[in-house]
């Protein structure tokens, strides 16, 4: 991407019978994975806005230049910058990033156009953040998901705190925990995507959305239903990993405290599953802070509307600026990349319980909070 090309590129696709368009947001940054940066957020959220009051506008499709990434995940190097910067406090800039991504995402979640997210390639945090509230969620074969956030001491935020605790059983939990990766068929199977397609018909796809006759269209959605499912599917069935694994995963988190899940999932005997035995490679390399916010966030979520949960959220990614973890984290994965973050506590049982009250306390008055008007 040359430097004069735009980070998400706003689109109008005029249909067949011309008086209908589809809006089409594609993310443009494919050298960085097409990680969502504060300014493509702003890009996104005034164009569906823009569009959301438009009778001529029947639906929106989200995608991505390239084919390895639709969203990677936030700009986690401008957030570290920032709290470089602001020696233990609160970054205004983080402030401002999370109250503009997940106003994003909330008004993807109540939009009232039917949107579809291509979800090809790989979908992490902030990708997931875009990809779960849409109306119609399509992956492929190469669709790579996951919440990887218990690897820099952040937690699965963009909305996990609603949506992995309505997965299927304790599958929520664990994959916020393990930071376990999900392919297609896992995706459909916990419910985080609708449309399983090969990852050719991405331009069958936007031919399809384009001829379809939208004059004679009485439901929007079930129209673009009915388009997706007339696409080709992978060639070959794709075996998922998490439903397969579901009793075991039920019984490594069946426990009431943070503690004994932990202790459960690292002294399990994966018997060589190498989906399994990475999973918990990576919850014994993880944040012990982050394993409390996994823990919490589902327990408080599973009965929080949606808005309650973006604006707890707000609340908590704010109070990781301030802590030094997330900022501890992100040093060791990206900028000194030594892979040897410093944890503030040795494991999990260390962390005491007033450390955990602090990310659940709102630094801001109702009134003052930056999504009171969710």
């Amino acid at each position: 991407m040359s430097q004069m090309e735009p980070v998400v590129i706003v689109d109008e696709l005029k249909t067949a019978c011309q008086a209908y368009a589809i809006g089409r947001l594609t993310l443009n940054k494919e050298k960085a994975l097409n990680a969502l940066d504060l300014e493509m957020a702003k890009i996104m959220l005034d164009a569906l806005q823009a569009w959301q009051s438009r009778s001529d506008i029947v639906a929106v499709v989200v995608d991505a230049a390239g084919e390895k990434a639709f969203c990677a995940g936030g700009d986690i190097v401008s957030m570290y910058n920032a709290m470089v910067e602001s020696h233990g406090e609160i970054p205004a800039f983080l402030e401002d990033f999370f109250k503009t991504e997940y106003t994003l995402d909330y008004t993807i979640h109540n939009y009232d156009k039917p949107i579809v997210v291509w979800g090809s390639g790989i979908v992490m945090g902030g990708g997931m953040g875009l990809l779960c509230g849409a109306s119609h969620r399509v992956v492929t074969e190469t669709s790579r998901l996951a919440m990887p956030e218990i690897t820099i001491g952040l937690y699965p935020d963009v909305g996990g705190s609603y949506f992995l605790p309505r997965l299927p059983g304790k599958s929520g939990l664990f994959l916020g925990l393990t930071g376990g990766q999900m392919n297609a068929s896992d995706a459909c199977y916990v419910g985080l995507a609708d449309h399983c397609v090969a990852s050719n018909q991405k331009q069958a796809m936007l031919h399809a959305l384009i001829s379809h006759s939208w004059a004679d269209c009485k439901a929007l959605s079930d129209d673009v239903s009915m388009l997706l499912n007339n696409l080709e599917k992978p060639e070959s069935v794709i075996a998922g990993n998490v439903e397969p694994n579901m009793s075991l995963i039920d019984d490594l988190c069946r426990f009431n405290n943070v503690e004994d899940v932990v202790s459960a999932v690292l002294g399990a005997d994966m018997q060589g599953d190498k989906w399994l035995s990475r999973a918990q490679a990576t919850l014994a390399k993880g944040s012990p802070i982050t394993m409390h916010l996994v823990f919490e966030q589902c327990k408080r979520g599973a009965s929080m509307s949606l808005a309650e949960c973006f604006k707890m959220e707000a609340d908590m990614s704010c109070r990781c600026g301030e802590s030094g973890e997330f900022q501890e984290g992100v040093r060791a994965l990206l900028i000194d990349k030594d892979m040897k973050p410093k944890w503030k506590y040795p494991s999990v049982s260390d962390v005491p319980k007033e450390v955990i009250e602090r990310f659940f306390t709102s630094p801001w008055t109702e009134d003052a909070h930056p999504l009171k008007a969710l």
